[in-house]
C-alpha cells in the first residue's frame, strides 16, 4: 500500500483511540497484529485490555503533533492529554492533569496496522499527577 494509504489508516486508529472505539481499532489491524508498548506486549487481545484501562482511569487524548510515512511504515509523535479520574493498578486517583510526548512506529500491510511500537513519557506524567 501506499505511505498516504499508511497514513490514512493511522489517523483513523488515533480518531478510534480518543473516541474510545476499540471495536474500529481491531478493523484497522491485520489478525496477527502485535503490539508493544510501556505497559505490556502481545496480540490485540492483551492491547485493548490495557487501553481500556487507561481509558477508564486516565481518558487519554492523542494530538498528532507529527507523522512520517514511507512505504511500510508510518511513525507518529502525539502530544498525549488526559486526566487521572478513576484508579489505575492499585494507585488511587488525583483528579489532576497530564500532558506528555509519545511516539508510536507502525507497521502497515496491506492498508492495517501489523505491528505497533509506543513510547510515552510515564515518569513525567506519574510527576504531573503527583503519585511519583
Amino acid at each position: 500500500m501506499s505511505p498516504r494509504v499508511n497514513t490514512t489508516t493511522v489517523k483513523a486508529y488515533v480518531e478510534a483511540f480518543n473516541r474510545g472505539d476499540f471495536e474500529a481499532i481491531a478493523g484497522l489491524c491485520t489478525e496477527d497484529v502485535e503490539i508493544h508498548g510501556v505497559l505490556g506486549q502481545g496480540g490485540l487481545d492483551v492491547a485493548l485490555r490495557i487501553w481500556r484501562e487507561l481509558h477508564e482511569a486516565y481518558r487519554p487524548q492523542l494530538e498528532i503533533e507529527d507523522m512520517v510515512g514511507e512505504g511500510s511504515i508510518v511513525a507518529v509523535r502525539f502530544n498525549e492529554q488526559g486526566t487521572f479520574t478513576k484508579a489505575f493498578r492499585g494507585i488511587q486517583p488525583t483528579g489532576k492533569a497530564y500532558s506528555l510526548v509519545a511516539m508510536e512506529w507502525f507497521h502497515l500491510r496491506n492498508g492495517k496496522i501489523a505491528a505497533r511500537w509506543g513510547a510515552r513519557d510515564s515518569a513525567s506524567m506519574m510527576k504531573q499527577l503527583g503519585v511519583a
